[in-house]
Parts: structure tokens; C-alpha cells; sequence
């Protein structure tokens, strides 16, 4: 695999950009095959419209240089504004009633929310996450796609793969979903995505023509796509500002904490609190993630799921 880019650009942002904290949601734990950061150079493979591609991002004084390998190269350089929020514009979000939540904005003003272009590349890690612990789905994944993708186009560091394409997915046998730790429900979801996976595609561009409220009901009708694996996929791939991840087993606390002070909220009372910013909620939530404020911890903690069972 060659060192040398196939192609690149040095891309001027119009505002600050925050690369690490606004790329890292496509990070799916240390060890992902996909996507990781490397001493500050952010890389991503992915399999564009032209062809495999990979990707880094690294800051270069006020300009980001973006460099790509593979027959997406070019694809990629198109992206990449994209995936650093051009056009996500958070001027008209209100938080200075909030004191925590403004100083956050005011320390970090190169945030954004991403936006890859790619559904499945998300919708797939999202499936794999549903009720279960990070850890479980960050393992399933990175089996899965050293299993079933391919190397990435590039240089031979980061060791970047491919994810797997859907004719691959649909071909995965049950056993070997157990190998990787993934139950019958999750994995028949990974199956039903996949197979109408060009149809999900076309949610970047439904959500251009006709809103991100209709690529939300696309994605909803495949079976085992709940509201939670909608709205993560929707947050990533299309950068939806409004996406609210309803059913998360720690959200609805982290965000009755920061903006109340309660230990404990459900879903209903979150959805309550964040209305005020509604079209907004997902740029409200990613500050409260910034903020580092999380209730407190009561009872056992969730433990993985023992597959050795079945």
C-alpha cells in the first residue's frame, strides 16, 4: 500500500474548527478499525460512491490538511467540510441562561457536529450498540470488520479496514455472529439494514429535498431501527442538530444532572427540559457531554451480555 496521497487539500475553515472533539462521535472505542485518531491526525476509511478511500485530517497552523488514497480520493476531499461542520451553524443557540453550558460554548467555539455522508457507515455500529455496554459493541465491531471488510487504500499505519460491504453482511453465518457477542435481535438488524441499504443511502439526499424530519422516518421503517439507533445514526452521518437519542441507558440522567441537578431523569422529563432548545437539542446535549457533568452512580453497573450460553 502506497504512503503517497492520491490527492490533497488544504482546506481554510471560515471559523475555528475543534478537529479532535468535533470527529471524535465517529470514533467507536480505541481499537476501531474504521476510525481513530493518531497523534493528533485524525483517519477514516470508507467506502465511498467512486470506491474505497481513506482519509486524515490534521491541523496545519489556522487550516486543516486533508490528504486521501484509494479511488475515493477525491470523494473524500469533497467531504471533508462537511465532516468538519461547515454549514452546521450554531449562531442562533441560546445557552447563557445555562451558566455551565455557556462556558462551554465560550471555551470551546471551534465545536461542531459532523456530518460523514455515509448512513450505513453509522447505522451498522449503531445496531451493534443497542442494550448493550460499550465495550461489547466496540469489540463486535471491530470483529466484524476485520472479519468481513478489507484492508483500507493507504499507508500500512494505521492499519485502517474497510467496513464490510451489505452483500458481506448479509453473508455473515449465526455462529459467527456469536463469535462476536451479538445477539439474534441485534444482528437481524444489522441484516435488515443491509439489505435495503441503497434506499438508506439516499437519506443524505431526502434530508436535503425534503427535510431531516423525512430521512428519520426512512430509517425508522427498517425493522430493529428504533428512535435511539435513528437519532445516533442521524447525529453522525447527516449531522441532524436536533437529534435526541430517546432510550439511552445514561443520557436522560447526564442531561437532568447537568441542567437540573437531579440524580435521576426519564426520557419524558428529558425531552421536557431540552424543548426550549428544540431544532437545537443535539448541539445542547454535545455541550453537556463537554461538560464532564454526570450524576452520581447508584447500584451494580450494567454487565456484558454472556452469549457462551446459547
Amino acid at each position: 500500500m502506497s504512503s503517497t496521497p492520491a490527492a490533497e487539500l488544504r482546506w481554510q475553515p471560515p471559523a475555528p474548527v475543534d478537529l479532535a472533539r468535533t470527529l471524535w462521535p465517529l470514533c467507536h472505542g480505541a481499537g476501531d478499525p474504521v476510525a481513530r485518531f493518531v497523534d493528533g491526525t485524525f483517519w477514516w476509511a470508507c467506502r465511498t460512491p467512486e470506491g474505497p478511500g481513506t482519509l486524515s485530517l490534521a491541523p496545519a497552523g489556522e487550516q486543516v490538511l486533508a490528504r486521501a488514497w484509494g479511488d475515493g480520493a477525491q470523494w473524500l476531499l469533497a467531504a471533508t467540510p462537511g465532516l468538519l461542520g461547515a454549514g452546521d451553524d450554531w449562531s442562533e443557540l441560546d445557552v447563557s441562561g445555562h451558566p455551565v453550558l455557556h462556558q462551554v460554548r465560550r471555551n470551546r467555539p471551534g465545536v461542531r457536529l459532523t456530518r460523514t455522508g455515509r448512513v450505513l457507515d453509522s447505522l451498522v455500529p449503531a445496531c451493534l450498540e443497542q442494550r448493550v455496554t460499550g465495550q461489547e459493541a466496540y469489540r463486535a465491531w471491530r470483529l466484524l470488520t476485520r472479519a468481513y471488510g478489507e484492508p483500507a487504500p493507504g499507508p500500512a499505519e494505521p492499519r485502517l479496514w474497510l467496513p464490510a460491504e451489505p452483500a458481506r453482511l448479509l453473508a455473515v453465518p449465526s455462529w459467527d455472529w456469536h463469535r462476536f457477542g451479538v445477539d439474534a435481535k441485534r444482528y437481524r438488524a444489522v441484516r435488515a439494514v443491509a439489505t435495503v441499504a441503497a434506499r438508506l443511502e439516499e437519506c443524505v439526499e431526502l434530508a436535503v429535498s425534503d427535510g431531516m424530519a423525512a430521512a428519520r422516518r426512512r430509517l425508522a421503517l427498517v425493522p430493529g431501527v428504533g428512535p435511539w439507533t435513528v437519532a445516533e445514526t442521524m447525529v453522525r452521518a447527516l449531522g441532524d442538530p436536533d437529534a435526541v437519542s430517546v432510550g439511552d441507558f445514561h443520557l436522560s440522567d447526564v442531561v437532568g444532572f447537568a441542567l437540573t441537578g437531579a440524580a435521576r431523569t426519564d426520557d419524558a422529563t428529558m425531552l421536557e427540559l431540552l424543548e426550549p432548545w428544540a431544532g437545537q437539542r443535539a448541539r445542547v446535549i454535545r455541550l453537556i457531554r463537554l461538560s464532564g457533568l454526570t450524576p452520581p452512580k447508584y447500584g451494580p453497573r450494567f454487565s456484558p451480555n454472556d452469549l457462551s450460553w446459547i
